[in-house]
């Protein structure tokens, strides 16, 4: 028992040692603990991890809608689109490239035959008032054709062996051979017909069209005898008005009658008769008829415009004899048309009405009648004889074939050479209209065939009838 009880103790103390132990490991956890508490207090300040809170900022990152700015994609395709590019060649940019060509040429064409036939006009012409007309003409034209020859050189054409072309020799074979005048009104009318040539080709120099209109006008008045006004020409001689406006329309015109007349009297005949030597007759009369009606009624013509232009002339002669300040006002608002101030037209006017007679009413008749005076139309008796010259000139191809044969070899002969003749006569008649010679040769031929037909067979029926 005591040995128990020695024991016992001993496990106490022991026991009671761990206790200590405990106590003490738990007081320091308790002291060490202690502490932490306040430190949790402290954990306030990790509140700055809800400043991690910017991470919401991220939805404002996602301003991936500006993925609308991919948007603009579609907007880019317009950039490499195909139809963009299809103007540049409609599968082939030479197509572009020779068209650009081909206008370039026509123009430099045109710019050629213009230089050089105001060159020729320079040359034969007497007036020296006109001659530095044409020279002014010729270096106006000779800067537009380096602009299409530069146009041309950079597109790799030659433009060395370009001359003028056919119509413009046939102009300046005229001008030589009976004088400028004689192709004026036809250069007006051309002139007139490509003052807009210029106006929609981007190539142009600014000053081009301008140019182009200028020339129009000008040569309107040149062909008409009133007068240019501007610091090269003071006036334009009046010998230029020709008496039936555009004479070498008229000459053309002249020989187509004769040509188309005579020949459809002949076919007539040669159907009535087998085409004997009865068409030979009738082709010869019907010439001496024709043109001797065309030489009289030119005749009369110009002789009654000369009569009525004296009259007129001397009416304003009167008028500036009795009612002087009339004239002089009507003079004055001529000239204020023509761009003048009313004190400048004024002056002028009082100047020239209170001058001289003889030059106030040569003064007034061309720039208020548009009558040269000295000329009154032109002389009657050139115009007949002109008149007779180109009809007969017309009508004796078709005769002339049954001079040399007869019977259906003359006829057909007749109508070959008479095609001939009538595609002749339609090209020249494209030196005034600038058209196309197969369309206006061709047209001549079918009209004068159609006439020749149309007698043909009436000689044919009569023939038969009488026969």
């Amino acid at each position: 028992m005591s040995a128990r009880k020695k024991t016992k103790p001993a496990k106490s103390k022991a026991r009671e040692k761990s206790k200590a132990r405990e106590k003490s490991k738990a007081r320091e956890k308790y002291a060490v603990g202690a502490p932490p508490a306040p430190a949790a207090r402290e954990l306030p300040p990790a509140p700055p991890k809800p400043a991690a809170l910017p991470k919401p900022p991220k939805p404002v990152a996602p301003p991936k809608p500006s993925k609308p700015r991919e948007a603009p994609k579609p907007v880019a395709p317009p950039k490499s689109p195909e139809p963009s590019k299809s103007p540049e060649p409609p599968k082939s940019p030479e197509a572009v490239a020779t068209t650009d060509v081909a206008r370039y040429r026509e123009n430099l064409q045109g710019e050629i035959d213009a230089v050089a036939l105001y060159t020729l006009l320079a040359k034969e012409e007497t007036s020296q008032t006109l001659k530095d007309f044409y020279g002014r003409m010729v270096e106006i034209e000779g800067v537009h054709a380096g602009v299409w020859r530069k146009h041309l050189e950079a597109a790799g054409v030659d433009t060395s062996r370009m001359h003028p072309a056919w119509r413009a020799r046939a102009l300046m074979f005229v001008a030589r051979h009976f004088g400028p005048g004689l192709v004026v009104p036809t250069i007006a009318e051309r002139e007139a017909s490509d003052q807009a040539m210029y106006d929609d080709q981007p190539e142009a120099l600014a000053r081009m069209p301008g140019d182009e209109r200028s020339h129009a006008r000008l040569f309107r008045e040149l062909a008409g005898g009133r007068g240019v006004e501007g610091g090269a020409i003071a006036r334009i001689e009046g010998r230029h008005r020709g008496s039936g406006g555009n004479q070498l329309r008229a000459a053309v015109l002249g020989a187509n009658d004769g040509l188309v007349s005579n020949l459809s009297l002949s076919m007539g005949v040669a159907g009535a008769s087998g085409g004997g030597h009865a068409v030979l007759v009738a082709g010869l009369a019907g010439l001496l008829a024709g043109a001797s009606s065309m030489a009289i009624g030119e005749w009369l013509s110009v002789q009654s415009a000369r009569e009525l232009y004296a009259h007129q002339v001397k009416v304003e002669r009167d008028e500036l004899l009795q009612v002087p300040d009339e004239e002089e006002e009507e003079l004055t608002l001529i000239y204020q048309a023509k761009g003048l101030s009313a004190e400048q037209a004024r002056l002028m006017s009082k100047s020239i009405v209170g001058g001289e007679l003889g030059h106030a009413v040569d003064t007034l008749a061309r720039e208020e009648l548009g009558i040269d005076p000295e000329e009154l139309g032109g002389s009657a008796w050139v115009a007949a004889a002109t008149s007779f010259f180109l009809f007969a000139l017309g009508a004796i191809v078709p005769v002339s074939p049954f001079i040399f044969a007869s019977g259906l070899t003359a006829v057909v002969a007749s109508i070959v050479v008479s095609a001939v003749a009538l595609m002749l006569v339609g090209a020249a008649i494209t030196i005034v209209t600038g058209s196309s010679v197969l369309k206006t040769g061709g047209r001549q031929v079918l009209l004068g065939m159609v006439a020749a037909a149309v007698t043909f067979g009436l000689g044919t029926l009569v023939g038969k009838a009488v026969g």
